[in-house]
């Protein structure tokens, strides 16, 4: 429409209001039948384009006279970025107020999840699709200059760093991943530099894993390093899980069923990538791991371990650990 046109609508809207055509007034902008809501991501805009749009979704009845009648009221402004909700049966004050609101979403990427069960969540929140994270999480290369350190070839598991985000629906999973990227350089670059931190972020997405309390991080570390230098299996679960892709309980003999270089019941030293996201004080353990002779640690009802150096030692913490856990489900 030209600005001409646009003037003229302004100054039949100016007369009839003068004229005392209110009621045609009303009528044009009088609530649309009640609907679904809607939602729509906007990048900075002009109110008239929004209002436009809001017409093509059957929030608004006359765009045209609802922009000149906004105007004219002096609550025409402009639209910020971000994702919006509206619904066909809103009041023209319900529809501003819609549009001066952008949605905020905190969303929780916890520590140790893997680049897929993060997919999941983001789709549930209406962030991305599962697909379109998972896609670009794994095309490093589109995301080289977006941080200063060198990013890993094939997939960005283990870099993209779990944390809560403001993440509104509809933000798109580009978004999501460099605000992640960003997250882990300001986070664990700045504060360990690059030297060694592929490895790191490897033995960190496990010690994460296998380790509930903070202070017992570098000690499971250490069992990784003493055990990866003897040539010994690192067996653990969080291995087998990755390679299945699922988080769950496994049956008695599954580890050893399922064929993968990341099934680490199977396979000697480390995994060929990282198994999920560490945080930064599992990748801290990693590069600084506890110096003693423990192989072996099973896990207590209160969330800590035993730790052992021998295999006999492992068997008698194994009894105790049972009788503890069976002592604890009878406490419930």
């Amino acid at each position: 429409m030209s600005k001409f046109a646009k003037f003229l609508i302004g100054l039949v809207l100016g007369a009839i209001i003068a004229l005392g055509g209110v009621n045609w007034i009303q009528a044009q902008v009088a609530p649309m039948p009640s609907g679904k809501s809607v939602m729509v991501r906007w990048p900075s805009r002009s109110f008239k384009s929004a209002v436009n749009e809001l017409g093509k979704m059957g929030v608004v009845r006359n765009p045209q006279v609802f922009a000149q009648y906004v105007k004219f009221n002096g609550d025409a402004k402009p639209v910020a970025e971000g994702t919006y909700e509206f619904k066909p049966g809103q009041t023209v004050e319900q529809i501003i107020a819609s549009m001066n609101k952008p949605i905020s979403q905190m969303v929780r990427i916890p520590e140790g999840w893997w680049i897929k069960r993060v997919a999941k969540r983001l789709a549930d929140k209406q962030v991305c699709t599962e697909e379109e994270y998972i896609e670009l999480a794994n095309k490093p290369e589109e995301f080289k200059d977006v941080v200063k350190f060198k990013l890993p070839q094939g997939s960005l598991e283990g870099y993209l760093y779990p944390d809560t985000y403001e993440l509104p629906p509809m933000l798109g999973a580009r978004a999501v991943i460099e605000r992640q990227l960003k997250a882990f350089e300001s986070k664990v670059v700045k504060s360990f530099g690059e030297e060694g931190l592929n490895r790191a972020v490897i033995v960190g997405s496990m010690v994460e894993l296998e380790a509930a309390l903070d202070k017992e991080r570098p000690m499971v570390a250490g069992v990784i390093e003493n055990r990866t230098k003897k040539g010994m299996r690192l067996e653990i679960d969080a291995t087998v899980l990755y390679a299945l892709g699922e988080w769950k309980v496994l049956g008695p003999g599954v580890v050893r069923t399922v064929k993968s270089p990341y099934n680490t019941y199977l396979n000697a030293g480390l995994p060929p990538g990282p198994i999920g996201s560490p945080s930064k004080v599992s990748i801290e353990a990693a590069l600084k791991p506890d110096t003693h002779n423990y192989l072996f640690y099973v896990a207590k009802p209160d969330r800590s371990h035993y730790f052992t150096p021998s295999y006999a030692d492992h068997l008698a913490a194994i009894k105790k650990a049972r009788g503890e856990w069976k002592a604890a489900e009878a406490n419930k």
